[in-house]
């Protein structure tokens, strides 16, 4: 990974599996992002959003505003 590019997925302890975190309200997911999750890159990282965040604010996701605009 590159250093200026942080990612909320970090290993899970002890099973080598990836746990990805809602960046807005903070919901775990194991093993990687779900394919219903949103991904955005916002100032060089990227940040995972669950279904129900996605979904509250799809407007502002589709018009590139960052989520501290949310």
């Amino acid at each position: 990974m590159d250093p200026q590019n942080s990612s909320p997925a970090q290993p899970a302890p002890g099973n080598g599996e990836e746990t990805v975190v809602c960046a807005q309200c903070g919901t775990p997911a194991q093993g990687g992002a779900p394919p219903t999750w949103t991904c955005s890159v916002e100032n060089g990282s990227r940040r995972y959003f669950c279904v129900d965040c996605a979904r509250a604010n799809l407007r502002a996701i589709e018009g590139r505003l960052d989520s501290s605009w949310w």
